[in-house]
């Protein structure tokens, strides 16, 4: 990436605002939609990586949990009005992401309860597989209650 140069984000992807201040800082993410399929997009950047140059962890762990989130909101309409705070997360980092390279990742809605959803995602790094995903959703409030209170729930 040079500096002062827009990294390029791949066609049919556009920018989402979503996941508060956190993401904003740390962001920004890209969603696409394309034939019913939802995918979740990220260009690491120099502010995204560790000492070696690859994808930090923590940042991977942030766009998984957001990923999985919205793969529950864009496959279940009866979700996607829900603040969904996640109760588990499960990653199996299977290769690094480099810096410059394009992250994206998509996934499934297995199971919704009363109360919980479970998801599952894979993200991959310029196409390859670097990441495995699962996560336990707790089906919360209303989004629009959350924004009205101008904060997340504490449950």
């Amino acid at each position: 990436m040079t500096a002062g140069v827009a990294p390029s984000i791949p066609a049919g992807f556009e920018a989402i605002e979503m996941g508060g201040a956190f993401m904003a800082i740390n962001g920004p993410l890209f969603k696409r939609r394309r034939d019913g399929e939802f995918a979740l997009g990220l260009r690491i950047e120099p502010r995204h990586v560790n000492p070696m140059a690859n994808l930090h962890g923590g940042m991977m762990a942030s766009f998984c949990d957001m990923l999985l989130v919205l793969v529950a909101h864009h496959q279940s309409e009866a979700l996607r009005a829900h603040f969904m705070p996640t109760v588990s997360l499960q990653l199996d980092y299977l290769a690094p992401a480099p810096l410059g390279c394009w992250i994206e990742g998509g996934g499934q809605l297995l199971r919704t309860t009363r109360s919980l959803a479970f998801v599952q995602a894979l993200v991959t790094a310029d196409g390859q597989p670097c990441v495995r995903a699962s996560g336990v959703l707790k089906i919360g409030p209303l989004i629009d209650e959350v924004m009205a209170r101008g904060r997340a729930p504490s449950s």
